[in-house]
């Protein structure tokens, strides 16, 4: 199904978003284009000082990270394609421009279908991130709008997957991502898209926090590539995984 995956997601919900959010959300598998954000995260990374020694041995996942930094510049792609199990998705892409180091934060978000045991009401498509290089950390996305047209996501229920092991997280270990967009008109010249995530673990508290304004625009793939499957190399993940 190459209808984008927001839409299948929030159903009738997505035309409550601002119109601008549709657009920004309107990727779909074979269009031949992807979208291209550049601006600057008033802040973003850890602020706890004594957890950034934990987040420093799990950066080679490209989940998380130990930094801490106010006006930082940032670039996000995204790229709607088919994965290799054929479901619809969006892979997104960040670059962090932290001074002295780039940080890349990657996740591929899937369209599983709603069904028994699904908190996805109707036929809404159920969503499910898979974060990291390796994808190893998965969760569902529970989406809804907001009655000012702005988007809302709040991860639910994660687990890992390593090896052959499924080992769900349980609420006292597991970290929740509550994350807000929208359209502002007001900002810069002719308005921007403002971005607001915070992930929160029982336990440690906020570990990571990220929020930012940028432009937008969409590009077209080399030599006008129209596949649904395609993904450029670089936005590939080191693994793929099947299981949700």
């Amino acid at each position: 199904m190459t209808d984008p995956i927001y839409r299948q997601a929030l159903g009738a919900d997505y035309y409550r978003l601002q119109p601008e959010l549709q657009e920004y959300f309107s990727l779909a598998p074979g269009s031949g284009t992807f979208g291209v954000g550049e601006g600057v995260f008033e802040v973003v990374g850890c602020r706890q000082r004594w957890l950034r020694p934990l987040l420093r041995l799990t950066a080679g996942e490209q989940a998380f990270f130990p930094e801490y930094g106010e006006g930082v510049p940032f670039r996000i792609e995204n790229h709607a394609h088919l994965d290799p199990f054929g479901r619809s998705s969006l892979t997104a892409r960040r670059e962090i421009f932290f001074p002295g180091r780039t940080r890349i934060f990657q996740d591929t978000t899937s369209v599983e279908a709603g069904g028994a045991g699904s908190h996805v009401p109707g036929n809404r498509a159920r969503l499910v991130d898979y974060v990291g290089r390796y994808r190893r950390l998965v969760t569902d996305l529970d989406l809804s709008a907001t009655a000012g047209g702005r988007l809302r996501g709040v991860s639910e229920v994660s687990r890992l997957f390593l090896g052959p092991l499924r080992l769900p997280l349980p609420a006292s270990l597991d970290a929740k991502a509550y994350a807000e967009q929208w359209w502002d008109p007001a900002a810069g010249e002719a308005g921007r898209h403002r971005i607001q995530v915070k992930v929160i673990q029982p336990q440690l508290g906020l570990v990571l926090v990220y929020a930012g304004h940028f432009d937008y625009r969409l590009e077209p793939y080399p030599a006008g590539n129209s596949s649904a499957g395609f993904l450029p190399a670089y936005a590939r993940p080191d693994r793929w995984e099947r299981r949700s």
